[in-house]
């Protein structure tokens, strides 16, 4: 690829705020995650309300998502992420400031979730400035984003050891929120191909067609998988192992690295041996390595199988985006909407199977084993259909047709 016509056949400095926009809302996004080991020792909680908390962040991303991507359509964009950057300061000023009880919490966690739909606004900047031949590595570059949930686990914790106060970091997580907002007001411009809004209508007849809810489903369990894992592993490692709020944060970035920077690996191969094959190496993948981790063996075994778990998560995510193109070559844009909003609901599921789970049998076995069920339960729904899609729109051997190769949402 030529280095310069990509430079030259898009906005460089909208596709950079884009990225930008997305990796800051992304670390705020799951700043619950990490700091919720710490926040319980002013708010006691059982294993359901910790679950609880790290879930709701994802669940209001998911919705409002929705919300930022018909302003997306109809304001643009650009005014649409500064709205979103606007609002999601209220909940880091709440959380800082005011907040004095659980119940509160909860509704700043909700709150948080708009930085979760920054996807509906970020991509849509980046993905309209570039011609068909450079969008995937256009919205790979907006999507890489979704690292911002490392310096969610991997500062958050430290900064409130560091300052005795887990309000504090919510303040703090103010200034790269204003800073981004700067920087997206003077950089960030819309497209001047702009396409019409969508109607409730075309949303509907995405709606009624099967394989719209066959991704959603593919795609609730890999990204969910991924996000809600990010948020609860903290958790998890402070609570099976007992390790120390900054310890357990560090082992869940290491989980988190795999999933954010295998993503367009999973693409990538998915290209060369075909998106139905690799989809179901990775569920199978998954699915073996969440059973096995039912077994809770020793910190260090579950550390690894935990790490090529959500590699796996994260390679399924940019699979299922190399399909999803074939499959919907003219409803891109309302596709990736929809399923980027099961995403996030499957996001805020897996937490509460784990949590809720370990209050109620005071193991993470039960959980664990459900999520490796699930897994199972993709293979066999792929196993049932590729025959169908192989007939229909998929290319020969199930790899992706040439025009559709590169073109992989990354939301």
């Amino acid at each position: 690829m030529d280095r310069k016509s990509f430079l030259k056949s898009g906005h460089t400095p909208s596709l950079f705020s884009s990225f930008l926009y997305f990796d800051v809302s992304f670390m705020v996004w799951v700043l619950l995650g990490p700091l919720v080991v710490i926040i319980m020792n002013d708010y006691p909680m059982d294993a359901a309300q910790k679950a609880n908390l790290v879930a709701l962040p994802i669940l209001g991303g998911s919705i409002l998502r929705l919300v930022l991507g018909y302003l997306t359509d109809v304001i643009g964009p650009k005014r649409t992420g500064q709205l979103g950057l606007i609002v999601t300061m209220v909940p880091l000023v709440w959380g800082w400031q005011f907040v004095n009880s659980l119940n509160e919490l909860y509704i700043v966690a909700v709150l948080l979730g708009m930085a979760g739909a920054s996807f509906a606004a970020a991509l849509p900047l980046a993905s309209r400035w570039y011609p068909p031949q450079y969008q995937g590595l256009a919205m790979g570059i907006a999507g890489a984003g979704n690292s911002g949930t490392i310096f969610a686990t991997l500062f958050a914790n430290r900064l409130a050891k560091h300052y005795g106060d887990w309000h504090t970091v919510f303040g703090l997580a103010l200034i790269p929120v204003a800073i981004t907002f700067i920087l997206f007001t003077l950089l960030a411009k819309d497209s001047p191909t702009q396409p019409a809004p969508r109607k409730l209508s075309d949303y509907g007849a995405v709606l009624k067609q099967r394989d719209t809810w066959m991704f959603c489903i593919l795609y609730s369990v890999t990204f969910g998988g991924f996000v809600g894992m990010a948020n609860y592993l903290t958790i998890f490692f402070n609570t099976q192992y007992g390790l120390d709020p900054v310890r357990a944060a560090d082992f869940t970035t290491l989980c988190v690295i795999a999933g954010s920077f295998f993503r367009p690996v999973g693409g990538w191969l998915a290209d060369k041996v075909g998106g139905i094959r690799m989809l179901m190496i990775l569920y199978g993948i998954v699915a073996i390595m969440m059973a096995s981790i039912s077994t809770l063996p020793p910190l260090s075994v579950i550390t690894v199988l935990l790490f090529v778990g959500m590699m796996g998560l994260g390679m399924g995510n940019g699979s299922v985006f190399q399909l999803v193109p074939q499959r919907f070559q003219k409803e891109i844009g309302i596709i990736t909407g929809i399923v980027g909003a099961a995403g996030g609901l499957g996001g805020y599921f897996l937490p509460k199977i784990l949590g809720n789970l370990k209050q109620s049998t005071g193991s993470y076995t039960p959980g664990f084993l459900i999520i490796s069920g699930i897994a199972l339960v993709c293979v066999v729904l792929i196993f049932i259909l590729q025959g169908s899609w192989k007939k229909t729109w998929i290319g020969s051997g199930g790899k992706a047709r040439s025009d559709q190769a590169a073109i992989q949402a990354t939301s």
